[in-house]
């Protein structure tokens, strides 16, 4: 590959290009991130839908698809989390992602395994703290990508936290190809991340009718909306959540309430595990007791239809990008088009400065 593009990232990490699959809940599963990793990228599982009986095994399967790096992805606020640590531990597992409620005496112990700590940020401000808390790499996400965002555009967020912080920062929100890689790494980023391009491959565990209606959006209806969750977060317009965006505060936090009997049996928390996990989410991100009470909805509704198969009964996070994207190709098709397509672009501005 072009010179330019070997960064910190493919050091740090053991993958050969640097692109990482983000870890979308229920479908960063296994096979997809073994598909990331044999393609050169860099994966995460989901640990964070996964019960944390299932983690281990999915570790496993993981190592049996591939022999390539791979990291999980957990919330370090929910119960269980100081065996999931273990097992990271135990396994080998190179890197961990995380957000919300970031625990410092557990990110020492991890960076003291030589276990690769990485979180995903949406503000300036948040990437200090992740990097005072011992982030070794940051990944930042603009209000292009899916799911929780925040209100910076890549463009204007990339280069305020590059001035921000001094540890590798990796660029997510809009990224589906090589241009955008060559953007990235001419603002300063080591790497980009990629969920949305990942889910539309033919690696992908998502229905075909859910991908379907992936393919058919435009840009334009990819909107953000609180009424999900009580945060910002990006998702496919649909009836659902046009129904979603009418429906008062008293009716989102009720429904949050009726998904959180739901949300227990996915997890396979109990009612007493499950009002801990929301106490200490609620210290750990200053949310209201309605935006937790309110918690719930995504991960059912988002599963109706990345699971379910059933997109029109539920939601379907997306970053805008979906609206330009019309083909799933395999990891490997992905990434090598990706790095291809880089190395021409590069090729093409050495070409002008000459």
């Amino acid at each position: 590959m072009h010179s330019a593009l070997h960064t910190v990232l493919q050091e740090r990490l053991g993958c050969r290009v640097p692109v990482i699959q983000t870890a979308m809940g229920w479908i960063a599963t296994p096979e997809l991130v073994a598909a990331t990793a044999n393609a050169g990228g860099f994966g995460f599982i989901a640990g964070a839908t996964i019960p944390p009986n299932e983690i281990e095994a999915a570790i496993l399967k993981t190592k049996s698809l591939t022999d390539k790096p791979f990291g999980l992805n957990f919330h370090m606020y929910l119960p269980g989390a100081d065996q999931v640590t273990e097992l990271v531990l135990k396994h080998g597992v190179k890197a961990v992602s995380y957000g919300r409620g970031p625990s410092k005496k557990m990110i020492q112990s991890l960076k003291d395994a030589g276990v690769i700590c990485i979180p995903t940020v949406g503000a300036v401000k948040h990437a200090v703290k992740a990097a005072d808390l011992g982030a070794d790499i940051i990944v930042i996400q603009g209000n292009e990508g899916g799911g929780h965002t925040g209100s910076v555009p890549t463009s204007l967020l990339l280069p305020q936290v590059l001035d921000a912080v001094k540890v590798p920062v990796v660029a997510a929100g809009g990224f589906r190809d090589g241009r955008g890689l060559v953007a990235a790494l001419s603002f300063g980023a080591v790497g980009i991340a990629m969920g949305t391009r990942f889910l539309l491959t033919s690696d992908s565990p998502v229905p075909r009718a859910t991908l379907d209606r992936y393919l058919s959006s435009d840009v334009d209806e990819i909107i953000v909306s609180k009424k999900l969750d009580g945060l910002p977060q990006r998702m496919i317009l649909n009836d659902v959540l046009r129904r979603l965006e009418e429906t008062g505060p008293l009716g989102l936090i009720w429904l949050g309430m009726w998904n959180g009997l739901a949300f227990r049996r996915l997890t396979g928390l109990s009612f007493l595990g499950l009002m801990k996990s929301a106490i200490a989410m609620a210290r750990s991100s200053g949310m209201t007791l309605g935006q937790t009470l309110m918690a719930a909805n995504a991960p059912v509704l988002i599963q109706r239809s990345v699971v379910e198969g059933r997109p029109a009964e539920g939601v379907l996070p997306s970053g805008q990008v979906a609206g330009l994207i019309d083909d799933l190709p395999s990891c490997k098709d992905l990434i090598d088009g990706i790095i291809a397509q880089a190395e021409e672009r590069l090729a093409a501005l050495g070409a002008k400065s000459n």
